[in-house]
């Protein structure tokens, strides 16, 4: 009786092990995808491009598909990759981060610049419809790439895990987590406006029909709201990339100086306020200096590294 208790006992020891680990697990990961919420808004925005212009009962099965190719480029691709360098190179990830942030800055400030001077023509194209859809799905995947690239870098940064099998753990958790709430936004953006008819034209109260026709009314606001604060979100998570980056390397000083002016900043307004208005002013300045940088980043994305990834990957 003495050694079935004791065994239930060492059991129970187990079960607290395993259940502490699945908590710090689910932390670290809810942790490491807070840090790279910029790109996750980001993608959200980006992606309901891709399926402009398609039936609406392809839509879904479009994202589907984009999504399946964003979980094989985060789990088959970037977390092995993302893995190798923090047991043999840690040092780059750093470096990686600071690049990741600046391609953020770049593509907010490129956004920026392309809202002033209007959107260019766009040749009509009449390219079969399966073709097309199949080169609309692969060049998402291949934006996809970019954008996990910096989120898979940005949450491996954040992680604080010992082991690397508890590394990859939280990594695959962050990966699966991250693209079903990114791309479960986008198909309820994506399918929203046929709600919206769907109500207006069928629903039985005229409390229903009321709102189907204000969703439907509501969504090109919305998306241009989106697109709006996935581009400061851009700019404020890029520009604290290349800052706190900075400090990791040893230049402190501007890191320093930014949270000297936020707590200035913060002291004029009232006591319960402070925490809040200091955060916007970090925000504020982070975002300032990511659009400077994106400006000058733009002429060498534009006319160098947009040319040569066409060239290593057309399509």
């Amino acid at each position: 009786m003495s050694g079935l208790l004791a065994l239930l006992d060492d059991v129970a020891a187990i079960a607290k092990v395993a259940a502490a680990s699945v908590d710090d697990v689910i932390g670290q990961a809810t942790n490491a995808g807070a840090q790279a919420a910029g790109a996750l808004i980001d993608d959200a925005a980006v992606t309901p491009k891709y399926v402009q212009g398609f039936s609406a009962e392809r839509e879904l099965p479009i994202v589907g598909r984009i999504a399946l190719g964003s979980i094989r480029n985060k789990l088959v691709i970037l977390l092995p990759a993302g893995l190798a360098l923090s047991a043999f190179a840690p040092w780059l990830i750093p470096i990686l981060l600071m690049l990741g942030g600046a391609y953020l800055c770049f593509e907010g400030a490129e956004k920026i610049l392309h809202a002033f001077h209007g959107p260019k023509a766009q040749a009509v194209t009449q390219d079969d419809p399966a073709h097309l859809e199949e080169a609309k799905v692969q060049g998402a995947i291949k934006t996809d790439f970019i954008l996990s690239a910096e989120i898979m870098t940005i949450a491996l940064a954040a992680i604080d895990a010992p082991s690397l099998w508890e590394q990859a753990v939280v990594l695959a958790v962050v990966a699966v987590g991250i693209t079903a709430l990114v791309y479960g936004a986008v198909a309820l953006i994506v399918k929203a406006d046929d709600l919206g008819l769907a109500m207006a034209a069928r629903g039985r109260l005229r409390t229903t029909r009321r709102l189907g026709r204000a969703i439907v009314a509501g969504m090109p606001g919305f998306l241009l709201v989106l697109t709006w604060v996935g581009t400061a979100a851009m700019l404020w998570v890029g520009g604290s990339i290349i800052i706190h980056g900075l400090e990791e390397l040893g230049f402190v000083w501007l890191g320093h100086h930014i949270h000297d002016w936020a707590v200035a900043a913060a002291h004029v307004v009232p006591e319960p306020a402070r925490a809040a208005a200091e955060w916007v002013a970090t925000a504020g300045m982070d975002g300032i200096l990511g659009l400077v940088l994106g400006l000058l980043l733009v002429p060498v994305g534009t006319r160098i590294i947009t040319p040569l990834w066409h060239r290593v990957m057309p399509g």
